[in-house]
């Protein structure tokens, strides 16, 4: 895959702005993503067609830019990741000479 780009999986929840929308309304084709399947409740529907409406609780896997897939999730909503931070021995043990 070329930098930059990946598939990801993006998730429809309640409330959401893409709820309603057609996957071709959604921008998702605009932001230069391609739909290769969505997941509804136990069914999935390998590559939908564009008319397809977007329902709360939809998984849309998509392949595209990563950035571009960043965008369409909102702020509040973004896992923050966060580095595990490791306590580092500073004890110093002497080596005595044999």
């Amino acid at each position: 895959m070329s930098k930059g780009y990946g598939v990801t999986e993006l998730y429809i929840p309640e409330g959401s702005k893409f709820v309603g929308q057609t996957i071709l309304q959604s921008t998702v084709e605009e932001k230069d993503l391609n739909v290769l399947t969505l997941y509804r409740g136990g069914k999935v529907l390998p590559n939908p067609r564009r008319d397809r409406v977007l329902e709360p609780g939809d998984k849309l896997l998509c392949y595209g830019k990563l950035e571009a897939m960043r965008d369409m999730i909102p702020a509040r909503t973004q896992k923050k990741r966060r580095p595990e931070v490791l306590e580092l021995d500073t004890e110093i043990t002497s080596v005595s000479p044999e």
